[in-house]
């Protein structure tokens, strides 16, 4: 139960609706696809998902077949009026907001257990994430579509060319991992570039105890000068004495670090 690419195109012909590029819009026109992420979601009766960047539904409508409650996010008001048509008979909730400024607190007050699931748009997707880690605990699991090279900078661990701060945020709060890829020819329009699917499962705690401001000042400090040694890059924030506590070579650079290394660290710091 999903939207085919002719009934896509005959939607966005109705309504006067062309994809919005400053939006990111790019619609899932292939029904073996929402299907596959609808499967991987592992939703049904009794969950509550969210879904942000709806679109016209291609993916809504078989989340919502798994009977799951699904409130749809979507934050383009002429695209909502066409989602609603398509997803309002099953039951879905649309809401036109930006996701990025959502009360998430006020909007998902009635179930204290969320899963993300979402075709996200690749300008807000690293950004938005991370704020849903660091704000929204309600959110306990995430599957989504982005852009191949933010999926594999999310899920990368030390010593991948990908790995970088984001990794180390969501190594924090969750663990992640890329469970499939995406080629171009399934959307409308095609994008340029590759996707993957993303699945993002929080921790029943935070992966260190070491303070979150400290940690993450010293992961954007070494980060922000990733060719050079921790010495170097985190001098005047760590001596020498804080690198022999933490058990972290001084020589070592940013990206070997995992977050245990990282929260070693910080709590090393008088």
């Amino acid at each position: 139960m999903t939207l085919t690419r002719r009934q896509v195109v005959e939607l966005l012909e109705r309504h006067g609706l062309t994809p919005s590029r400053a939006l990111g819009q790019n619609f899932v026109v292939d029904p073996n696809t929402v299907e596959r992420v609808a499967r991987l979601a592992r939703v049904g009766p009794g969950d509550h998902v969210v879904e942000i960047g709806a679109g016209l539904g291609s993916l809504t409508l078989p989340l919502a077949a798994s009977g799951a409650s699904v409130t749809s996010i979507e934050i383009d008001a002429r695209l909502a009026v066409a989602l609603r048509e398509v997803v309002g008979p099953v039951g879905v909730s649309v809401v036109e907001a930006d996701a990025l400024d959502v009360d998430w607190a006020d909007l998902l007050r009635d179930s204290p257990r969320w899963v993300l699931v979402a075709n996200l748009p690749y300008n807000v997707a690293t950004p938005l994430l991370c704020d849903l880690l660091d704000d929204v605990p309600a959110i306990e699991r995430m599957l989504v579509m982005v852009q191949r090279e933010a999926g594999e900078r999310l899920a990368a661990g030390p010593g991948d060319e990908a790995y970088g701060i984001p990794s180390v945020k969501v190594a924090y709060w969750a663990s992640a991992k890329v469970v499939g890829r995406v080629p171009p020819t399934v959307f409308l329009p095609q994008p340029k570039v590759e996707s993957v699917l993303l699945e993002i499962v929080r921790l029943d705690a935070p992966a260190v105890t070491a303070d979150p401001e400290r940690l993450f000042e010293l992961v954007r400090t070494g980060f922000g000068q990733r060719r050079k040694m921790l010495r170097r890059s985190l001098a005047g924030l760590v001596d020498a004495d804080a690198f022999a506590r933490a058990e972290v070579s001084p020589e070592a650079r940013p990206e070997q670090l995992g977050i245990e290394a990282w929260g070693r660290l910080a709590d090393a710091i008088e």
